[in-house]
């Protein structure tokens, strides 16, 4: 009976060093097979957090290149905007001037103080008949009516040849070139 009781308790512990050692090799690769699913897993989320800060980074450069690019439009639609104005306000206000008949004979005999020849004086109606009589004197300028001319005028000299124009449209353009200068100074 010993025997039996002996064989048993060899049977039983080879039984449970089998048993022990089945079940180390079933939980040592049970922890390799783990240990590979979170090394795969962190090596995922590594990748997908590179992926999401280069699209951050992405995203962030194109933000900042639009907010310039509206910058840069929004200072061209200002300026523009100025401009525009400000060559409105000058026209409007070289017409009120040249409108003064006064002034705008003194320009006319500015105009054609130095010339000595024939010169043509291109005018609107009423300025002409103001000119016909303050240039009564002097035969070598003629007055011709212009009804489209508005306020300003034109004189013409060398037959024609060479012109200069006295009209509020091209005094309050070259009034806004020589501002334009300033202007772009003021809006930097």
């Amino acid at each position: 009976m010993e025997d039996i009781q002996s064989l048993l308790e060899k049977i039983n512990r080879e039984g449970v060093e089998k048993a022990e050692a089945e079940a180390a090799k079933i939980i040592s690769a049970a922890t390799a097979k783990a240990e590979g699913i979170v090394a795969a897993a962190n090596a995922q989320a590594k990748k997908t957090a590179e992926e999401a800060e280069k699209a951050a980074s992405d995203f962030e450069a194109r933000a900042s290149e639009t907010v310039r690019q509206a910058a840069r439009d929004l200072v061209i639609k200002v300026e523009s905007s100025v401009k525009e104005l400000l060559e409105n306000i000058l026209v409007k206000n070289v017409e009120a001037a040249l409108g003064d008949e006064k002034a705008a004979i003194q320009l006319v005999e500015k105009a054609i103080a130095d010339i000595s020849g024939q010169a043509e004086i291109t005018c609107g109606p009423e300025l002409a008949k103001a000119l016909a009589s303050q240039l009564a004197g002097k035969g070598t300028i003629n007055v011709t009516i212009d009804d489209t001319a508005g306020s300003g005028f034109s004189v013409k000299v060398d037959g024609g040849r060479v012109e200069s124009a006295f009209t509020a449209d091209v005094i309050a353009d070259e009034l806004a070139k020589r501002l334009r200068p300033e202007l772009a100074k003021l809006l930097k």
